[in-house]
């Protein structure tokens, strides 16, 4: 988005945003495509459809008239097969129109909590910086973070590291992943406190073995949490099947997981 409204300062655009679908569609309602006389940023789902979207935009942006929204059957005439309709909008803005824009096209972006610093935790961020997350990155240790993060990430430093649980925005998937087994179990205790009052965490998930998710049962238990209380943590994490170690491979694995189980936009 910055580089649409950096753009729109010096030059003017067509605006296509998907208005609304029926049936199979390669985007949702609100994805968008900035049109500028050389190139275009953003995509509504590629394929022919936005091959002749963008020569309307085109022929729009050089004055021809046009209804501002335009219906498209995805059906053999278009050289696509999704069987759906698009419905396309097309407006035409520049530099008067910044600020509503920057309103209007900022990404809806969903909470999510990770509680570590270290290889798996900085390699999950650069995954997730990617993704529609908003992502509080907490670790006890101020020094872990790196000075250059993405836009979505925000850094937290937290001593008590658990500490942290009773701010997180309602509806924030958790990952837990932490340079101590003692932190990693007072983090999911803090989550499991907060479910018992409010329910409001969609996802509580844990890195490691099954063997220390049993161990970290058997502490919880003893702390006085139930079998339904510990159901709702996720341990190990990840998606099944995919087996690699590196870091990277873990990252994917997890943020694929999430993207499943407690995809952004859902409550």
């Amino acid at each position: 988005m910055n580089v649409v409204i950096s753009r729109l300062a010096r030059e003017e655009a067509v605006l296509v945003s998907v208005d609304g679908t029926q049936g199979s569609a390669p985007r949702d309602t609100g994805a968008w495509m900035a049109v500028f006389g050389g190139d275009v940023v953003g995509t509504i789902g590629g394929g022919h459809l936005e091959f002749q979207a963008i020569d309307e935009a085109r022929r729009r942006l050089a004055g021809a008239p046009g209804d501002p929204v335009r219906q498209y059957a995805l059906g053999p005439s278009l050289g696509q097969c999704c069987g759906g309709v698009v419905r396309l909008r097309f407006e035409r803005v520049g530099a008067a129109d910044i600020l509503a824009l920057q309103k209007r096209l900022a990404p809806q972006l969903s909470p999510l909590a990770l509680f570590g610093g270290g290889h798996v935790g900085k390699a999950l961020v650069n995954v997730l910086s990617s993704l529609p997350f908003g992502v509080t990155w907490i670790d006890s240790r101020d020094e872990i973070f790196p000075q250059a993060i993405a836009a979505n990430v925000r850094c937290e430093h937290s001593d008590p590291v658990h500490a942290a649980v009773a701010d997180l925005a309602a509806g924030t998937r958790v990952l837990i992943m932490s340079f101590s087994h003692a932190e990693d179990l007072d983090v999911v205790a803090a989550c499991l406190r907060r479910q018992r009052q409010r329910a409001d965490f969609p996802y509580i998930g844990l890195i490691g073995s099954k063997t220390k998710w049993a161990t970290f049962r058997h502490r919880l238990v003893e702390r006085g949490f139930t079998d339904a209380e510990l159901a709702q943590v996720t341990c190990p994490i990840g998606l099944p099947g995919i087996n690699g170690k590196e870091p990277e491979v873990i990252a994917v694995s997890v943020a694929a997981q999430i993207l499943q189980v407690a995809p952004p936009g859902k409550p």
